[in-house]
């Protein structure tokens, strides 16, 4: 029978080709995780391919031929809920009560400077909270990174890369995601997941993830007041966010699991195999 060789990357894509020029039996998918339109070398060789999958229909707007919709899931028996947030939270070591923070590559169009803009007055009217990044910082990010840190007055703590990851989502309460601009973030689906209430910036797709006010909230990209409206609400309401973290567990059980997501592309691979 046929092989299915499914490419993430140009050359990934590029050996599949190669395969098929050299005879062998492969059938060629190719998934586009980028929201922007492809490069005109990556449009002509993914048009080669059996069947393209976008991650979110804004991508597939960008294709130049057609797509099939797949969202990413995650592994739901990694990405859960703890059996207690308190208990999870201390093991984290930051002290207080309660988490607030962001996961992800320390760098300016993530967003982290907006995040750290919201907390500033926030933070001394809410001693039980603190603040981290969780998240390599490279090169010249690092001396950002910490510019930031001292804009809190040292109060935000830079955790740096953790692995594994999961401790870190079951402990902190509140998940902020105030990236500029993105194609697909799994840190949405994996905090949702693990029960954060998930604060993110109304990237085009996330709203196909988060129902504002019930699994999460969303703000415009780049509005560092609104953001701050919303976690002041969260900081002085403990339990709110909490509540909401609940909500978004039991949505990401239904909807984001990485059966989901392996039962559709199986559909897609019998529809032409």
């Amino acid at each position: 029978e046929p092989v299915v060789w499914h490419a993430h990357r140009v050359n990934e894509l590029a050996m599949g080709l190669l395969l098929k020029l050299w005879g062998r039996r492969v059938r060629l998918a190719f998934t586009r995780h980028a929201s922007t339109r492809p490069h005109w070398f990556t449009s002509l060789i993914a048009s080669r391919a059996d069947r393209a999958v976008a991650l979110t229909p804004e991508i597939a707007a960008q294709l130049p031929f057609p797509s099939t919709i797949v969202q990413h899931g995650v592994d739901l028996s990694r990405f859960r809920p703890p059996a207690d947030r308190n208990h999870a939270y201390a093991a984290l070591g930051l002290g207080g009560r309660y988490g607030v923070g962001v996961i992800g590559r320390v760098r300016r169009e993530k967003g982290q400077g907006d995040f750290v803009a919201a907390l500033a007055p926030l933070l001394p009217r809410y001693p039980e909270w603190r603040a981290v990044l969780v998240g390599l910082a490279k090169n010249a990010d690092r001396s950002w990174a910490e510019s930031l840190r001292q804009q809190l007055g040292g109060a935000l703590i830079l955790a740096g890369e953790r692995m594994p990851i999961e401790p870190w989502y079951q402990g902190l309460t509140v998940l902020v995601h105030p990236s500029y601009t993105e194609g697909y973030s799994l840190v949405h689906v994996e905090a949702l997941a693990s029960g954060c209430c998930v604060v993110s910036s109304r990237l085009p797709y996330v709203e196909t993830l988060i129902e504002h006010g019930r699994t999460g909230f969303l703000y415009e990209i780049g509005d560092a007041a609104q953001l701050r409206e919303i976690l002041e609400q969260l900081l002085r309401e403990p339990g709110r966010a909490l509540e909401v973290g609940r909500n978004a567990a039991e949505h990401a059980r239904r909807h984001c699991g990485i059966e989901q997501e392996a039962a559709a592309l199986y559909e897609l691979y019998r529809q032409w195999l």
